[in-house]
């Protein structure tokens, strides 16, 4: 292992790194632009020059082999000179619209802008004009006045989702980012990470355009049960300082935005579109109240008649939720396993015109939990004995025409729906989103998310709901 210097300290390196990321690896910045962890280095933007000791001039660091006793010098009067320089050639055209860009207040070239030039454009000729809010997609609105040509976009299309859907055309100040090709960025089903990868305001989620500032929302850590992959997210909504108070109180409750959260074990620093609408998901019409037979109970009514049917039930069947999180489902274990006769069932299937699995991310079971819930539950098809006396259905995906005719029903979901006031006895529950657990996905790796929001009145979480049926509690509503 070679060791090198950076700004004279010693640092041992793998042969097949970079200076770039022998620094990252030990906490050292150097600015970047174009170049991405998990894209192919470009060397466009030349913000992360350094200067090798004993030379005069620089030289980019993202695509500087180390060797054995090589000395740079991150912040040397000339590497700052240069950086100067280089921010004053990448703004000389941007546009100064930072008030109303979706980017502020977490636009790199904002912060670097501070960093290393600070001052105004030595330029006194206009600014070139390019096309704004050109539609890129369905999704992704771009600005190509804001664009710097760092194509972390089009190599993501080439090298990552492999769509390969965007391209450069033309040359020198009038290069402008455009689809190429047959595929269409609509048809990439990994599109919206470019927008992340962008540095700038140039690529914009349609959807988020003008609905909220950074600053006024917060990041909590999440998965995304979109499929058994679960991928670890960023759930973007508003900080309790920010709420609205007289506008729409929704607003207080809704999902912003999903960003992927880095996981080299499970996502590495990407998700697929499907994460991006889980509010879409999520967001459905709620069930709001307990039930027996369609009418509206106290929680303590409802507990009360699932214990009679449970008491009284000598063959039940229990169809557990692949969405369940590991807490759920261990408590439901503790608390019926040895009752019920349990089945796992799957509460999503694919949706028309979803990729069904690649090779990237994606997978074909659409249910964040599955595995864990066949661990304790087993993985045998769904059967009712003749002699079914109850059944228990816990979460979405179940077709009620096809339970036993005439047995009773104690069904737990989250989202208002028909067989809600079917059930004899109806549970409102929580969505993960509204509590802190953990699923295990289908490699066997566990992953924490934590709540966003406060469960809304009337629903509770399933394992408590489990607990104070078996253990004869009263919940407080």
């Amino acid at each position: 292992m070679p060791q090198i210097f950076i700004d004279g300290q010693p640092f041992q390196a793998r042969r097949e790194q970079t200076v770039l990321q022998v620094a990252d690896e030990h906490g050292i910045f150097i600015p970047r632009l174009c170049w991405h962890k998990g894209l192919s280095i470009a060397g466009n933007c030349r913000i992360c020059v350094v200067q090798v000791e004993g030379r005069s001039w620089v030289e980019i660091s993202c695509n500087m082999p180390v060797s054995e006793g090589l000395r740079v010098l991150t912040d040397s009067e000339l590497v700052r000179e240069h950086r100067k320089a280089t921010m004053q050639f990448i703004t000389l055209n941007h546009p100064v619209d930072c008030g109303v860009c979706d980017k502020a207040g977490e636009c790199t070239l904002q912060d670097y802008h501070v960093a290393y030039n600070g001052e105004r454009s030595i330029s006194v000729e206009p600014k070139v004009e390019a096309t704004k809010f050109y539609a890129l997609s369905k999704r992704i609105t771009l600005d190509n006045e804001r664009c710097i040509l760092c194509t972390r976009c089009v190599r993501f299309t080439r090298e990552v989702s492999q769509s390969h859907a965007l391209g450069v055309k033309h040359r020198g100040d009038h290069s402008l980012i455009r689809p190429s090709g047959d595929m269409p960025l609509d048809r990439d089903a990994y599109s919206d990470n470019i927008v992340d990868l962008c540095p700038v305001g140039a690529l914009l989620s349609t959807s988020f355009l003008y609905k909220d500032r950074v600053w006024t929302l917060k990041a909590t850590p999440s998965v995304c049960p979109g499929c058994e992959r679960g991928c670890s997210i960023d759930v973007w909504h508003r900080k309790p300082e920010w709420f609205v108070r007289s506008l729409d109180a929704r607003h207080n409750r809704t999902i912003a935005r999903v960003t992927p959260r880095d996981n080299p074990a499970v996502n590495g620093p990407w998700v697929c579109n499907k994460a991006r609408d889980l509010a879409q998901l999520l967001e459905r019409t709620r069930a709001d109240t307990p039930m027996r037979k369609g009418r509206a109970v106290s929680l303590d009514d409802a507990l009360a008649a699932a214990r009679a049917l449970i008491e009284q039930a000598k063959r039940p069947v229990a169809l557990v939720s692949s969405w369940g999180s590991n807490e759920e489902l261990q408590a439901f274990k503790d608390a019926f396993g040895a009752r019920f006769g349990c089945f796992v069932k799957a509460d999503h299937q694919p949706a028309d015109g979803e990729v069904l699995q690649d090779e990237l991310l994606i997978r074909a079971d659409k249910n964040p939990n599955g595995r864990r819930a066949r661990e304790l539950f087993g993985s045998a098809p769904i059967e009712y004995p003749a002699d079914t006396d109850l059944v228990l259905v816990w979460g979405e995906g179940c077709d009620f025409a096809r339970l036993p005719r005439g047995v009773p029903v104690i069904f737990l979901n989250a989202f208002l729906a028909p067989e809600n006031g079917h059930a004899d006895v109806f549970f409102a529950t929580s969505v993960h989103t509204e509590r802190a657990g953990h699923f295990t996905n289908f490699e066997g790796t566990v992953s924490a998310f934590s709540a966003c929001f406060s469960r809304p009145p009337g629903a509770v979480d399933a394992e408590q709901v489990f607990a104070a049926l078996a253990l004869q509690e009263v919940l407080a509503p």
